[in-house]
């Protein structure tokens, strides 16, 4: 037993040094993100708010987009309606550049600005480390084993030093020595905030082993042909993308349309239940049309299996959007915890090596 808690405490602490410096990186960037809509709100109103922007009715919003559609078809990526903080209507062109449009005149209100350009390059950094093909393994496999080894680890040696003294395993003295009161930030920050470092930690990596992650949920599944007659229901023709976009739905909203990227791809439309952020479930539909006008159901939370039901609410789970305010606020402090526990931990690994020094010296 002495022998696997030792084993334990050396996976504890070279998993910190390595895998924690990664998930400081990942957290500090994720806090910050956390307020993305907010801020970048504050910083473009000219190129996302609208006044009134609730009063406007979805007929609305579908036409000017087929407005836009017709005076920008041939050079359109994709485009994006209001959605969460932008409140306004954004064309992504293929020669990389994206724009603003106003969702009602169609008026042209401006191009990506840098604080826009910032968050979505803070996201990539977040998901990949700005390393190209490889990045966002190195991520996804470092929350991995953040979540089922180094968090893990950690619960075990706090509860085989506190098991019969939990209130003293929770204790933070801040009037401590330096030592102590390092060792103690520690041992209080990991065991406080273990529990939304598993989520966020168990979430994160679904990004990048999200096939893995659907064939795992894929127990929960029952036998349910309510999809499969739903795409056969919804396989309809219509004679242009316009009858398309307002007949499709509407119980969703539409979100984004994505253009085929050459003569062969299909149109992808994307809907979202609500436009603006709320707590509860994401609930999302994706269809796919022909530039015919051949429509097929792809997914529809209404009728999805469970583990595409559960795989949907990963996002909204990771940055805490789920439980709403509190759970963004939660998510935001979770993130700058590895950051401490590297620090904390760091600090203890470096006392423990001087003490064995001193010893070495003195023997």
């Amino acid at each position: 037993m002495v022998l696997f808690n030792k084993t334990i405490r050396k996976i504890h602490l070279w998993l910190g040094i390595t895998c924690g410096l990664i998930a400081s990186f990942s957290g500090l960037t994720g806090s910050l993100y956390v307020w993305q809509p907010e801020i970048t709100a504050a910083l473009n109103p000219k190129l996302l708010k609208v006044e009134n922007n609730e009063n406007i009715k979805e007929e609305t919003l579908l036409k000017s987009a087929v407005s836009l559609i017709k005076t920008h078809n041939d050079s359109i990526d994709k485009i994006i309606l209001p959605y969460r903080e932008q409140q306004t209507t954004a064309i992504q062109f293929k020669n990389g550049k994206k724009c603003y449009y106003h969702p009602v005149t169609t008026e042209f209100l401006g191009e990506k600005s840098a604080s826009i350009s910032f968050f979505e390059n803070l996201l990539n950094l977040h998901r990949t480390l700005g390393i190209p093909k490889m990045g966002k393994y190195i991520i996804g496999t470092s929350a991995i084993i953040f979540f089922l080894m180094l968090i893990t680890s950690g619960v075990y040696i706090w509860w085989n030093a506190y098991a019969n003294n939990l209130k003293q395993g929770l204790k933070l003295k801040w009037k401590a020595k330096k030592k102590k009161r390092n060792y103690d930030l520690h041992k209080v920050f990991g065991i406080y905030f273990f529990i939304p470092l598993i989520m966020i930690a168990f979430s994160g990596s679904y990004f990048t082993y999200s096939a893995s992650y659907k064939k795992a949920l894929g127990i929960f599944d029952r036998p349910n042909n309510n999809l499969t007659a739903l795409q056969k229901n919804n396989s309809k023709d219509f004679s242009t993308l316009n009858e398309t976009l307002f007949n499709s739905n509407e119980d969703y909203a539409l979100r984004a349309i994505y253009f085929p990227k050459d003569g062969t791809d299909n149109y992808r439309l994307r809907y979202i239940k609500n436009r603006s952020i709320k707590a509860g479930y994401r609930k999302t539909k994706e269809i796919e049309i022909t530039k015919n006008g051949l429509r097929t159901t792809l997914s529809d939370f209404k009728s999805d299996s469970n583990s595409n039901r559960i795989a949907a609410q990963f996002y909204p789970i990771h940055i805490g959007e789920i439980a709403g305010i509190f759970g963004r606020v939660l998510v935001f402090i979770s993130g700058f915890v590895p950051l401490v526990l590297f620090i904390t931990g760091f600090r203890i690994f470096l006392l423990k090596k001087n003490r064995g020094l001193k010893r070495k010296c003195v023997g």
